[in-house]
C-alpha cells in the first residue's frame, strides 16, 4: 500500500507530491491514516523563510487521524486502541530541564519533536501532510466519540496554544470575567479561537481588530462571538485605537490578545491597555523584524505582559474539554474550514496566503 505525501523542499519552492509505501508502525508507535491536517502559521513561516526548517521533509504539526496500527497491548497502557480517531501531539519535552520540572513543559529548553523523521528511512511519514502519520502512543490524544475529527483539527493547534496563553495567565493571577472588556488583534484561527473562548467565559464586551477585507471572515467572527470588528484598513490605526481607549470611562480594555503575528500590533496593543491592563502575546512567532515601543508605558500603566510560545498535552485536553463542553459552537467551527487533497497542497498554500481563509485543512482524497 501507497500514501501519498507533500514533501517541503525549502522556502517559497513548490511542495513535491511523493508517494511512499505504508509499512507497520514500529515498536512504540501508532499508525494513523488522514482525516484531516492543518495549515498552522508556523508553517506559512516555513514556507516564507521567516522560520526555518532543513529541507527535504514532510512539514505539518496538526495531524487528526484514525489510529489503524499499533501494538494492541501498548495502546490500551495509553487509554488507545486501533479505531480510535486522534490528535497527534509532535513536542516531546525533556522532563528534566527545569521548565520541565516546574511544571511548564510547554516551554522546555530541550524540546524535541515527532515530526522530524527522515523521509529516507522507514516509515518515512512522520509529519501532517500525509495520507498516512506515524506518531508515538505517547504523543496520541484520543478524541471523544462525540466529536468530530474533522471539526477538532480546525482547531487541533490554535485550540491548545490559546489555551496555554489563558493559562499562563491564570497562574499569573489573572481574573477574566463577566466585567473584563476584551480585545483580539488578528483574525486568523488562533484569534479566532481566542473569540470563542472568551466569549464563553462570559466576557462583557468583545472587539477584533483585523487589516484584511474580507467580509465573510469577519461576519464568522462575529458569530463567535466578536461584538465589533474593527478594521485598520478602513477605519485607520489612530481611530481604532482612539475608540478603544474610550473604555472603562476613558482609561481603555481590560485585556488584549495578540494574535495577529504583526509587531505593528504591539505598540497599538499596549496604547489601547489601561492601566494595569493585560496583554497577551502567542501571535508573534517568528522573526518579522522589529517595532519601536514606548517602554516606559509599560512602567507608567503597569502592564502585565505574558509571552506563550508552545502547548503541553494539558493543553490539548483542554482543548477537548471545551469542545465537549460546548456543543452548540461546533456547527460554526466546522464553517471555517476549506479542505484540499494532499495533492493540492501548493494551491492550499497559494490560497492559504491570501488570507480569504481562516483554515485550511488537508485530508484524504
Amino acid at each position: 500500500m501507497k500514501a501519498k505525501a507533500a514533501v517541503f523542499m525549502g522556502a517559497r519552492q513548490p511542495f513535491d507530491i511523493r508517494e511512499f509505501e505504508v509499512t507497520k508502525a514500529p515498536a512504540g508507535y501508532g499508525r494513523s491514516t488522514l482525516i484531516a491536517s492543518g495549515i498552522c502559521g508556523t508553517d506559512l513561516h516555513f514556507y516564507r523563510g521567516t522560520l526555518f526548517v532543513q529541507p527535504s521533509t514532510i512539514i505539518g504539526h496538526e495531524f487528526v487521524g484514525r489510529l489503524e496500527d499499533c501494538d494492541a497491548d501498548e495502546a490500551a497502557s495509553h487509554g488507545l486502541k486501533v479505531g480510535d480517531n486522534v490528535i497527534a501531539d509532535i513536542a516531546v519535552p525533556c522532563g528534566e530541564c527545569l521548565l520541565c520540572q516546574h511544571g511548564d513543559d510547554a516551554n522546555c529548553v530541550n524540546m524535541q519533536v515527532t515530526n522530524g523523521g527522515s523521509i529516507e528511512i522507514a516509515p518515512y511519514l512522520y509529519g501532517g501532510y500525509a495520507e498516512v502519520n506515524y506518531t508515538p502512543l505517547t504523543n496520541l490524544i484520543k478524541i471523544p466519540e462525540a466529536l468530530d475529527p474533522t471539526m477538532v483539527a480546525i482547531f487541533a493547534c490554535p485550540g491548545p496554544t490559546a489555551m496555554h496563553t489563558f493559562h499562563l495567565a491564570d497562574l499569573a493571577g489573572v481574573t477574566i470575567d463577566s466585567k473584563t472588556v476584551a480585545v483580539v488583534q488578528g483574525l486568523g484561527p488562533v484569534g479566532c479561537y481566542a473569540v470563542m473562548y472568551l466569549k464563553a467565559l462570559g466576557v462583557k464586551k468583545i472587539y477584533a481588530i483585523t487589516a484584511g477585507s474580507n467580509d465573510r471572515r469577519e461576519q464568522l467572527v462575529r458569530s463567535l462571538g466578536a461584538d465589533e470588528v474593527l478594521n485598520l484598513s478602513r477605519m485607520g490605526k489612530d481611530a481604532v485605537t482612539a475608540y478603544l481607549q474610550k473604555e472603562n470611562d476613558g482609561l481603555g480594555v481590560d485585556l488584549c490578545f495578540e494574535a495577529s503575528g504583526a509587531p505593528s500590533a504591539i505598540p497599538q496593543g499596549m496604547n489601547i491597555l489601561r492601566n494595569r491592563g493585560v496583554y497577551l502575546v502567542p501571535g508573534q512567532y517568528s522573526n518579522s523584524g522589529g517595532i519601536e515601543i514606548q517602554p516606559q508605558m509599560i512602567t507608567f500603566k503597569a502592564l502585565q505582559i505574558i509571552g506563550s510560545s508552545q502547548y503541553s498535552v494539558s493543553d490539548v485536553h483542554a482543548y477537548l474539554d471545551f469542545l465537549c463542553a460546548h456543543p452548540e459552537l461546533h456547527a460554526t467551527i466546522r464553517a471555517l474550514a476549506d479542505l484540499y487533497p494532499v495533492s493540492e497542497i501548493n494551491q492550499a498554500f497559494d490560497d492559504a496566503e491570501s488570507r480569504n481563509h481562516i483554515k485550511t485543512l488537508l485530508v484524504r482524497a
